[in-house]
């Protein structure tokens, strides 16, 4: 079952909040798809999908906070 981690997305720290879940349970996403926002110390970023697939599971909500390496979201 392929997996969304958290990737290091820039030199300002290791984590952040997610501020939105962009996909839903069910939804297909493909590659370079945008599945969460997340503020960061100086920036919103988006993270992508690295995978096409079904969400079969998000691990994330809003307000979470994220470090490098969590799962994120699971897909089919």
């Amino acid at each position: 079952m392929p997996q969304i981690l958290f990737p290091q997305l820039n030199d300002a720290g290791d984590g952040g909040e997610v501020s939105e879940v962009l996909v839903e349970v069910g939804e297909d996403i493909v590659v370079g798809d945008p599945v969460i926002s997340v503020e960061m110390e100086k920036a919103m970023v988006e993270v992508e999908s690295p995978h096409d697939g079904k969400v079969a599971k998000v691990h994330v909500t809003e307000g979470d906070t994220v470090q490098i390496g969590q799962l994120l979201i699971e897909l089919e």
